[in-house]
């Protein structure tokens, strides 16, 4: 084998190794450094302050709701009663899927959850956002707040049949 194939094919192997690897990262465990159930984040979460409002969505934002915290996906939506931009915490940037109900900007909503003061701001950490077409995006049990992304595949599983 002639230098130039050899350094060639080591070139194609090294390019399929970081392949691999790049595909492998993307396949692996969701980061919810920060978000896990009864971490400092969790117990701001009280579902006997269970809340919900309507409004309009003006932005889909990332969020870090405290230092050290994976990256989260939150929305700035307009209240209809008063007007007022509130913002909504969904969950960690790589459990949360809007694209799986087709939340955009605009969306007309109903936003439910429980109200808290994080880092000197009020925000509405959410158990569920749903849009007027019906279809919901469901983040947290309502009943005692337990992060869906928390939960076994066994326990997702169940709830995600009860929801049906």
């Amino acid at each position: 084998m002639t230098p130039i194939i050899r350094g060639a094919l080591l070139t194609v192997l090294a390019l399929l190794f970081l392949g691999a690897l790049a595909f492998a990262a993307q396949g692996g465990t969701p980061d919810t450094t920060g978000w896990e159930k009864g971490g400092a984040y969790d117990k701001f979460y009280d579902a006997k302050e269970a809340d919900s409002f309507k409004g309009r969505v003006e932005d889909i934002i990332e969020i870090t709701p405290l230092p050290g915290m994976a990256k989260g996906v939150g929305l700035t939506v307009r209240d209809k009663k008063d007007n007022k931009v509130e913002t909504v915490h969904l969950g960690p940037k790589d459990f949360v899927d809007l694209d799986s109900i087709g939340l955009k900007k605009g969306d007309t909503v109903k936003v439910a959850g429980v109200w808290a003061n994080i880092g000197g701001k009020d925000v509405v950490m959410a158990s569920k956002v749903k849009k007027d077409e019906g279809v919901e995006l469901k983040v947290r049990r309502s009943k005692d707040g337990m992060p869906w992304w928390s939960l076994s595949a066994e326990e997702l599983a169940k709830e995600r049949k009860a929801a049906d």
